[in-house]
């Protein structure tokens, strides 16, 4: 009897990961935001957040389009380094994540200027729960490929 539970499970579970979830919309064929809405949405949500006066909500909207112009410049720079399959040398790195932390400490200095202190202090917290929920992701997705280098190791090995 015990056996049988087991194999009916076993063939149940089975199943269940074989079938295709076409239903569900992979996240590569979903349809982007374009920049425009992007800021826009990240504009309301920290006005509904923070509470933002109509001028900062003013001083916010043009923070945010830098922001948002910088990051597509700087995810097109990194595919073409990806497409050229060139890493960078120590000091390249060096510089990046210095220009990187400098870029920090001018938004802070900003978002100081723009924001009351209650304000700031709930978007520093905003900050740290979202960076918090962004490690766990990149964490998950790191074991993931690990787990996937482990393999290949594991076939090469056969």
């Amino acid at each position: 009897m015990k056996k049988l539970f087991i194999a009916a499970l076993l063939a149940v579970s089975i199943a269940n990961f074989a079938q295709d979830k076409k239903d569900m919309p992979k996240r590569e064929k979903m349809e982007k935001f374009t920049p425009a809405q992007q800021n826009e949405l990240m504009l309301k949500k920290m006005t509904l957040e923070l509470d933002l006066t109509s001028k900062q909500q003013d001083q916010m909207k043009s923070i945010i389009a830098e922001k948002t112009a910088k990051k597509e410049a700087m995810m097109k720079e990194r595919e073409m380094k990806k497409d050229a399959k060139t890493k960078p040398t120590r000091d390249e790195r060096f510089a990046m994540k210095s220009k990187m932390l400098d870029e920090q400490i001018a938004m802070k200095n900003k978002m100081k200027s723009i924001l009351t202190a209650e304000q700031y202090s709930k978007f520093d917290s905003m900050k740290a729960k979202h960076h918090k929920r962004g490690g766990k992701r990149m964490h998950k997705k790191g074991t993931e490929v690990a787990s996937h280098k482990m393999d290949d190791k594991r076939k090469t090995q056969k």
